[in-house]
Parts: C-alpha cells; structure tokens; sequence
C-alpha cells in the first residue's frame, strides 16, 4: 500500500463508520415519504470505499517485488495490522476479504431499500472474492453472513431448497471453524477501523457467534416452510438458547418465540419442553418493564406503546400457558378414559403404580439438553416451572392443581382481549376456559359436582351466544349453539345417571331433567337452523365439515326428545314422533349420500335401530289411549 498513509486509511475508516451510523442509526430517524434517504447515504459512501480499495489494489500490484515497503506501509494501516495479528495470509488475500466486505454490505444496502437484484448481485460479487480464499479466521464471518443474507433473499423468494443450501452451508462452515481453529475470528468491521477503535476479543466472540445465531434462525424458518417441524423445533430451541447466552435479545420478542415453540412442543406432548419454554417466555417478558437489552435499547416506542405492547404479549402467552394447562389435561383424559368416554379406575391405578423413580430421572436426563441457562433469570425461571405439573395428572387433586393453573391465565388474558375490541379473542378464551371445565369434570367421580361444573360452562357461554350477531359471527355463533347443547345434554346424562340411583325421582327431578332435554334440544336446533338457506330449506347435500355436527344434532335432537318424561300420553307420542321423524332423518340422508355412512356409522346404527322400534312404541301407547277412552 505505497500509496496510501495512515492519514488517507483513517478517512476510509471514518467514511465506513459514517455509513454504518447512516444505515443503523440515523435511518431511523427517516421521514415516511422518504424512508430510505440515509441508507442512499450511505451507499454512495460504501461506493467510495470500494473506488479507494480498487486504486490501492492497483498501486500495491505495482509494488509488490518492495516486500520492506509493503511492511511499511502495511504497518501505517493500523486496520491491517490488526489483521495482521490474526492470520498469517498474503495481503492480496487481505485485499480480496475487504473488497469482499465492502459488496457484502452494498448488497446488504440494496435489499434493505427494496433493491434485490442489485443485492443480490453484490452478494454474489462477495461470494467470488470469497471462493478464491480459504475459510480463515480474517474470512469465516463473512462466508456465513454473506450466505445468510443469500438465504434470507431466496427464502423471501419462495425458493424454500436454494435457500437451505446457502443457509446449510453456512452453518456447516461454522462447525467446521470451531472444531479445527475455535479462535476468535475477525468481524466484518475490523477490516475498516483504526487499531484504537478495533472491537476487543469478547466482542468478536459474541459477533461471530450471533452471526451463527442468525443462520440456525434462519433454517428454522426454512425447515418450517419445508414441514420438516421436528428440525425446525430444535433449530428455533437451539436459536433461544444462543440469543440468552449472547444477551442479544428483545425481551418481548424473545418471550413470544419461546411461548410459540412451546406450542410446537405441546402437539407432540412433549410438556416439560413446553413449560420450560412457558416459564421463561414469562420471565423474559418481565425484563421489558425493566432495564432493555442492547437490542431493545434501540427500539424508538414511547413509553405508552411500550406498555400496550407488554400488555398484549403478556396475554398471548397466558393465552399459550392456557393452551398447555388445556392440551396436557386432555391427554390425559385419552389415557384414563373407557370405550364410552368414563374414567378407568382399573386404568387409573395401573399408571399410578407405574410412575417409578426411573422414570423421573429420565425426565431429569432430558431437561440438562433443553434449559434456557440465563443466568439471573435462571432461578425464576426455574421456580415458575415447580408451580405447575409437566406429567400426566392421575387424579382429580392432580387435574385440579393444573387446572387452576390455566384459570388463573384465562383471567390474565380476559384483561387484555376483552369483548370490546377483541370480540373473536374474548370469545375463543371463554371456550378455552369451557374446555378447562369439561376435562375436569372427567376426573370428578361425584356426578352432583360434575353437573355443576358443566352449568359454570354455560354460564359463561350462554349469555355471549344470545348477544352475538349471526349475521356477522356465523361459525363462531355455530360453535357456541353446539357446545352449549353439549354442555345440556352432558347434563341430561348425569341427571339421568341421578334419577336411575332413585327408586322414584320426585317432581323437581323430573323437572329440572326435562329442562335439560329442551334446552339441549333448542340449541342443536338453532344449530341446525344455521344451515338453512334464508328461505328456511334445509340443503340437499352438507358441506364436508358441516356433515357429521349436522348428522350428530339430529341424532341427538332424536335421542332428547324421546327422553323428555310426561305422564299425559299425547304429550308422549307428540315427542315420540318427532323423535321418529329425527331417527328417519339421519337414516334417509345416508341413505340418499352413502358417504355420510362412514362418517357417523354409531348415529346410523342407533337411529336405524330406533327407527324401527319406536313405531311399536307409539302404536302401543296410542293402543292403551284408545282403550281408556273406550272404558
């Protein structure tokens, strides 16, 4: 570098910090009408820089037999002589990596401001100089940043597999620098910055290894876009994992990552990775209402948009911790339940003999490979995970403790999405709630209990159903008629099951079981209604996902009407008939659609059954009127 004195390099490096300040800082600040006028800035500077590279690229090639000169003039460069520290390669290889660095951040600048075949251009360029060198430690960060921002590029393309191969290959590079050099390597901005103002060795160590973050976040999304969700899983875990240990984190975005991986977790039952990733979502989410990570420090938010913001997220994970409480209670019910839907005692004390001490220390095993270890947080995090179960609950006490859990978050998220504003939101908390209440009346053996905690069910439900426009709200308000005729007819059964223990039910029996039939019966009805054109027809042919509710109403509109109890018997064949005309409903319908048979084969064979025996029924109740009438 003959031509070039330590003064001419430190105006390089001041230009490069200027356009690092302009496209990171001051970009910020930038009007709406015109959003990208610092990073033009700061291209025209990026620009500059390489003109000045290319001309000292010439001037050295003039000089190169002047090996004393060249070490002379290398030494004024206080940025070379930081390389110099680390590697041992020509300086035409020094030469190449900053003419490489200089494309990788034009093309950086190009996609930022929406330009990507000029970026992707640049990046290219950076990947020719890059495949005349070896993986060094002056060269490493760059291989894999400039591939990761090439993968970021395709997969913004849909070119799902182009983007895996940069992605991977990044990733791949990496683990083979760590395992055959592992020293710190240079970051990107070393080869522009004078020696005073080069980033320390912890500082390298922590750019290079967010680069590498970047990359395992990166393939997390490509492998979701893939459906390869066990990959993704991992990459996304191990991702969380790096962005703690790095302290390079938005704690709210943070928490919403780890509270959506969580979700993952949960459909593969996988629950101690799914409250580990609760418990510290939690957690970190806390962090936003104190001191800000380096990365948040950057966010520009008022204060009042910082607090909403916290509020909504703070929901959504109670949302995800109600989701958990939910789906853990409910396989456990598939565990424990018999062929007709009760509680296995002889199931039940079976898996409680079986939890043994092994078994815990196999989950112990598990959990070293999944800790989010964050230092000061570790403990709370820690500590909020003991207050809630990970395994199955064999009992009532065990599903009630995981249940209140889950109670204590459906309130926490009522405070945010309530029913003004957040009317679908609102909604879909109460049904999750609904659901708390229905799986953990299964663990309940007194059937006086569970009938109450099924009436909590429509409590809440009820009133939102009535006050809720269909016209506006049709399968919400679809969903809401069918749990609530549910929740009756759930009801009619165990006040049935009730009655049967009596040698005679007294009137109130009686009464309140008939009210629980006509209520059911109502709501399958409205149900049913919905799916009438505006003329009132009812449609020759159901929808795919309308087929089997549909069928299964009007089964059970049949099964209720037959049970209501009357002691006038016109009143009985009234009902009995309209039961018939329900039976031979569903029965005529599959008959006319044979593809409906699959769908409700039980329905179909009871209301054949029925269809058939009922006729006898009414005859014979009609028989005995027509007697008494004649005496």
């Amino acid at each position: 570098m003959a031509s070039t004195n330590s003064r001419e390099w430190r105006a390089v490096c001041e230009k490069f910090r200027r356009a690092q300040d302009l496209s990171e800082i001051e970009s910020r600040k930038d009007p709406e009408n015109d959003p990208f006028r610092s990073k033009y800035k700061a291209r025209e500077l990026l620009k500059e820089i390489y003109s000045s590279l290319k001309n000292i690229d010439a001037d050295e090639s003039e000089n190169e037999d002047s090996d004393c000169q060249l070490d002379q003039s290398a030494e004024a460069s206080a940025g070379t002589a930081a390389l110099k520290a680390y590697t041992g390669d020509s300086r035409a290889g020094l030469r190449i990596a900053k003419l490489g660095v200089i494309d990788y951040y034009l093309g950086v600048n190009h996609i930022e401001t929406e330009e990507l075949s000029a970026g992707e251009e640049h990046l290219m360029n950076c990947m020719k100089f890059l495949d005349k060198c070896t993986v060094t430690r002056e060269n490493v960060s760059l291989f894999i940043q400039a591939r990761n921002q090439l993968g970021i590029l395709w997969a913004g393309r849909d070119e799902t597999e182009k983007a895996q191969g940069f992605l991977e290959t990044a990733e791949s590079v990496y683990v083979c620098y760590m395992k055959e050099d592992g020293e710190p390597p240079l970051d990107l901005v070393d080869f522009f910055v004078t020696e005073e103002d080069a980033p320390s060795q912890q500082e390298r160590i922590r750019r290079f290894g967010m680069a590498y973050t970047h990359t395992l976040y990166y393939l997390a999304q490509v492998y979701k876009n893939l459906e390869q969700f066990e990959r993704a899983g991992q990459y996304c875990h191990c991702t969380l994992q790096r962005q703690l240990k790095f302290n390079q984190f938005v704690p709210l975005e943070w928490a919403i990552n780890a509270a959506t991986l969580s979700q993952y977790y949960i459909t593969k039952s996988r629950y101690m990775e799914a409250r580990h990733c609760l418990a510290a979502a939690s957690v970190i989410a806390g962090l936003a209402g104190e001191v800000p990570s380096e990365a948040a420090a950057k966010e520009s938010e008022t204060e009042c948009e910082k607090r909403e913001q916290l509020r909504q997220k703070s929901a959504e994970i109670s949302r995800c911790w109600i989701k958990y409480c939910l789906n853990l209670l409910q396989d456990a019910k598939k565990l424990l339940e018999d062929n007709i839907g009760e509680l296995d005692l002889d199931r039940q004390e079976e898996l409680q003999r079986a939890r043994r001490n092994e078994e815990e220390e196999k989950e112990r095993g598990r959990k070293t490979a999944i800790l989010f270890d964050s230092g000061d947080t570790f403990d709370s995090i820690c500590g909020l995970e003991e207050k809630v179960s990970c395994t199955f609950p064999l009992s009532f006490e065990e599903a009630r403790a995981i249940f209140l859990v889950g109670q204590g978050h459906v309130t926490q998220a009522k405070e945010y999405f309530e029913m003004d504003g957040h009317v679908t939101d609102h909604i879909e908390i109460l049904q999750d709630h609904s659901a708390l209440f229905k799986v953990l009346a299964f663990f309940e053996q007194d059937l006086e209990r569970r009938c109450k905690m099924h009436k909590r069910r429509v409590d809440m439900l009820e009133p939102i159903c009535k006050d809720l426009n269909a016209q506006f709200y049709l399968l919400i308000c679809r969903q809401l008629q069918f749990e609530l005729a549910e929740t009756f007819y759930e009801m009619m059964d165990l006040k049935l099951a009730v009655a049967d223990k009596q040698d005679q039910p007294d009137s109130h029996t009686i009464k309140k079981f008939n009210h629980l039939c006509t209520a059911s019966i109502k709501y399958y009805q409205m149900f049913i209604d919905s799916i009438r054109s505006p003329e009132g027809k009812f449609p020759e042919k159901l929808e795919d996902d309308l087929l089997r509710p549909a069928l299964v109403a009007k089964f059970r509109v049949a099964r209720l009407q037959s049970k209501i109890i009357s002691v006038n018997p016109t009143t009985q064949v009234e009902n009995l008939s309209q039961s018939l005309e329900s039976y031979n409903f569903v029965v005529q319908y599959c008959e006319e659609h044979p593809e409906a048979k699959n769908v409700v084969e039980t329905e179909l064979e009871l209301s054949e059954e029925m269809a058939s025996l009922l006729p006898i029924k009414i005859n014979r109740i009609r028989s005995k009127m027509a007697s008494s009438n004649i005496e």
